[in-house]
């Protein structure tokens, strides 16, 4: 990490709490965050949202190659490290879990489905897995009952449930999302309804320059336009959809219930301002990790975040704004003016 003193809140414990990935179409900003979320459909019983990953998951030029993953995790100062390889989406080849350099956890099917699991509590338990589809994490989690007054045990559940929180979600016309919840999509008019929020819902819309009043039956929202209701979706704008999509989720942010956010694509069909205000929402969420991937340049600026909290993925390569020039940034400086100068380039 930069040593700036403006935005500290974007950093906590020397690690990026909101950061903007920015890139060229087709660079991988979404690709990211499917790597990041991967794990997610093997460790928990969250919704993995397969779909996205099934088709293609195998480099093409390299079909046979098994596709390897790793995961660096911080919890009170302890470091964990899972790492895995896979077949194809649900073929698990090795999987390998360490705290603290001590190895806890690890399997490599290519020599034998018997584990090694060295966490205090689990001894007794059957070392052997032979279902390939079934995580070393995942079995653990089904059959052990570990003592969390050791510090091993509790940095493992405290990782479990930071997992459990992971959330990706994408603001377009489809609510496409990967974990936090169990369930496939709900609607998103039905759970505004169930949580009373439809007058809050209102309000938000309103505060972001969409002027309405809303009403409601036990299913469905409407605008009402001088007494006549009309079916909330029938005729939202593209960016109006995106925003409650946006409110649907934001939902569970208000609860604490999310420990890290990937929005794909955030602001697809939101204005400045309004792409402004939502970074501005998600940044006062202090216990929120927060990753959003935009083309929007006009929200590349300090007054948001810091240079250290924005990145570039460039050939297959993702670096940020400090690490792409020679040049000292400082807070006055404008990031946008010289993103697009092309000054972060890696060479100047």
């Amino acid at each position: 990490m930069h040593q700036y003193t403006f935005n500290q809140e974007c950093i906590k414990n020397g690690i990026v709490n909101k950061g903007i990935i920015y890139g060229m179409n087709g660079s991988g900003k979404s690709n990211i965050g499917l790597a990041i979320f991967d794990l997610i459909g093997h460790t928990t019983n969250k919704y993995d949202g397969r779909e996205l990953f099934l088709r293609h998951y195998v480099y093409a030029g390299l079909p046979d190659k098994e596709v390897s993953f790793e995961y660096t995790f911080e919890f009170n100062g302890s470091s964990l490290i899972y790492s895995y390889s896979k077949k194809d989406y649900d073929t698990l080849i090795k999987e390998s879990l360490s705290i603290d350099e001590l190895e806890c956890l690890s399997i490599n099917r290519n020599h034998s489905n018997v584990a090694v699991i060295n966490l205090p509590g689990a001894e007794t338990l059957n070392k052997r897995i032979d279902n390939s589809a079934l995580s070393i994490i995942s079995y653990i989690r089904s059959n052990a009952n570990l003592d969390k007054r050791k510090k091993i045990n509790k940095i493992f559940y405290e990782w479990l449930d930071f997992l459990d929180g992971m959330l990706f979600f994408r603001t377009l016309k489809e609510n496409i999302f990967i974990g936090h919840s169990s369930l496939p999509n709900d609607s998103i008019p039905l759970r505004i309804i169930k949580n009373k929020k439809v007058k809050d819902f209102e309000m938000f819309l309103n505060a972001v320059g969409i002027e309405c009043v809303l009403t409601h039956d036990e299913k469905n929202i409407f605008w009402d336009i001088d007494g006549y209701h009309v079916p909330f979706y029938e005729i939202a704008s593209s960016g109006t959809e995106a925003l409650a999509t946006f409110y649907y989720w934001f939902l569970f942010l208000s609860n604490n219930s999310v420990s890290f956010l990937f929005i794909d694509e955030f602001d697809a069909f939101f204005h400045h301002d309004l792409t402004y205000a939502i970074v501005a929402m998600l940044k006062k969420k202090e216990n929120l990790q927060v990753l959003l991937t935009t083309h929007s340049t006009s929200i590349m600026t300090n007054d948001l975040l810091r240079p250290d909290c924005y990145f570039v993925i460039d050939k297959q390569h993702i670096s940020s704004l400090p690490d792409l020039t020679f040049k000292e940034l400082r807070q006055a400086h404008n990031l946008e003016k010289m993103y697009r100068g092309e000054a972060f380039r890696g060479d100047t």
